[in-house]
């Protein structure tokens, strides 16, 4: 696939794709896979936390840690996608208090 400006003077057809808009989506899966995988991390560390042979292996402050650093990735990442409002992630993924007071959430 060649990318090329439309021309001076010529409307580019709604089917054809622009260098531009070829470039915003790909920009967009990406911000959209990125979020993914951020998401899966945070729902892992989640679930560690909530294991008690995790608990009693890596230790619950440990666990901690790892959680609210995931989850404050994942809203950063969210964020950056343009999705501001993370209560309904807290109440869909139970994010502890535990974990929301170490990110500075009341």
């Amino acid at each position: 696939m060649s990318l090329r400006p439309p021309r001076l003077g010529q409307t580019s057809a709604p089917d054809r794709e622009t260098g531009l808009s070829a470039l915003e989506a790909e920009m967009m899966s990406e911000a959209a896979a990125a979020l993914g995988r951020a998401g899966n991390r945070a729902e892992a560390a989640l679930a560690r936390l909530a294991d008690p042979e995790a608990l009693a292996e890596a230790g619950r402050e440990v666990l901690l840690r790892q959680a609210a650093e995931a989850v404050w990735s994942f809203f950063i990442q969210r964020e950056a996608c343009g999705l501001k409002d993370q209560r309904q992630v807290i109440a869909d993924l139970g994010i502890p208090r535990a974990v929301l007071v170490r990110l500075g959430a009341r």
